[in-house]
């Protein structure tokens, strides 16, 4: 037997992985990351004709990661042929097509057992290192790793990765992401799980603990209440498997604790604390006020969902799509001037901009996501389950999100979905 068809995977994949996500403050570097690997996997292949692609993947494991890409990806083509600039739709759906080898990539990264150590425990590792980050800004009010990018940036273009006036009005933790780009909550609140599994596979509860008020304490002060909860999911489901009951709902006191004091000594913390009680009022003007003006938002999505209910307004043409359905033409919104660029939530983000195609896709996707889970055994659940806590809090539909078909967090949605079905379906147990 050859040492291709002994190994599964491709043995730097899992640095490929480690490296693109580790790039994600850095988005044109982390785009290239991406570009390189999937004609890095296509050429794999290639060269080999096809014949080591059972090494790169097991058979469930290509059928799973290519029915996730294409439910995400044909709502998207789809939208396109009637969207309001179809030829910019079309290219961009074309584009994205390059997503489905760095897909295949991703998913071999973590097919076999030391695979997914090195895969998991880079991302694991990147989460420590954007939390010791956080806190060091909390204390000193400077991160030093964006520090580093922003030198770099600035050695390179001449200008810094974010204008003095975006500095000024940062109002919550940033971390590596910087200023202008105030994505670090959601984004450790999403990869947590890889963290919190290391630490609790490696020091036991102690361990499990400790990072759990760590990236807490970093998600809590970036300030997003959707990342807010979703630690809350990622909390609630390893520390009910590893700690019981009892004991969760003692972390969880912890937490409030932790909440209560940060709104003492940080004012952001405590607005949107306040925000968030405006829902007890009882009344429209608190739940918008609660929401951040999303009820606007939500509204006109339902309204581009009626009126364009096939194939939706077209992939990213919320923004496009907004002003006609804009139940309140001419005030300023809550976001500031200017249309929602999208629905601020993945389900009327899909039934608005992609339709009901778009929806029935992706419940089909979601569907045999489910199924693979449900048949899966004992051990392969056990090696995929940072993987699909991650991809389940991520996609969580009683939250707010990011925009999933924007160029980052559709990658980090596909990259989720990728680890997911190569752990679950991979040919070693760990």
């Amino acid at each position: 037997m050859s040492a291709t068809a002994a190994a599964p995977g491709w043995r730097w994949a899992p640095a490929w992985v480690v490296a693109f996500v580790a790039l994600w403050p850095a988005p044109g570097v982390a785009e290239a990351v991406l570009a390189l690997g999937a004609i890095a996997a296509v050429l794999h292949l290639l060269l080999s004709r096809f014949r080591g692609s059972a090494a790169l993947l097991t058979g469930p494991a290509w059928a799973l990661t290519s029915v996730l890409f294409f439910a995400y990806w044909l709502p998207e083509a789809i939208s396109a042929i009637d969207a309001a600039d179809r030829a910019r739709a079309l290219r961009e759906a074309l584009v994205d097509l390059r997503y489905l080898p760095f897909l295949w990539l991703v998913a071999s990264a973590v097919t076999g057992a030391e695979g997914r150590r090195r895969t998991f425990g880079g991302l694991a590792v990147i989460v420590a290192a954007w939390t010791l980050d956080a806190l060091l800004q909390a204390a000193t009010g400077s991160s030093l790793l964006f520090a580093a990018i922003d030198g770099l940036k600035q050695a390179i273009s001449g200008h810094g990765m974010c204008t003095a006036a975006e500095v000024a009005a940062l109002d919550r933790l940033s971390g590596v992401f910087g200023p202008c780009n105030l994505k670090l909550g959601i984004v450790l609140a999403s990869l947590s799980p890889f963290a919190l599994d290391a630490a609790g596979r490696r020091y036991g509860r102690i361990g499990w603990a400790l990072a759990a008020v760590l990236v807490g304490l970093a998600v809590l002060l970036a300030g997003s209440r959707a990342a807010w909860l979703s630690y809350c999911l990622v909390l609630a489901w390893t520390g009910w498997r590893l700690l019981g009951i009892k004991r969760l709902l003692a972390v969880f006191a912890l937490g409030i604790a932790l909440l209560l004091a940060s709104a003492l000594v940080s004012p952001p913390v405590a607005e949107r604390i306040n925000r968030s009680t405006a829902v007890f009022v009882g009344n429209a003007e608190g739940v918008d006020h609660a929401l951040s003006g999303r009820s606007r938002i939500w509204s006109a999505a339902l309204c581009m969902a009626r009126t364009h209910p096939i194939n939706g307004v077209g992939a990213r043409g919320f923004r496009e799509a907004f002003p006609a359905c804009d139940t309140e033409p001419g005030t300023r919104a809550a976001w500031g001037d200017g249309p929602a660029l999208h629905a601020h939530q993945v389900v009327l983000e899909v039934l608005s901009e992609t339709g009901g195609i778009g929806l029935l896709l992706w419940l089909a996707g979601a569907a045999m996501a489910w199924r693979a889970w449900r048949y899966a055994d004992a051990a392969a659940r056990d090696q995929s389950r940072p993987a699909m806590l991650a991809l389940a809090v991520t996609v969580f539909p009683l939250n707010t999100h990011l925009a999933a078909y924007s160029t980052f967090w559709g990658g980090v949605l596909l990259l989720l979905a990728a680890l997911y079905a190569g752990s679950l379906l991979g040919r070693e147990p760990a």
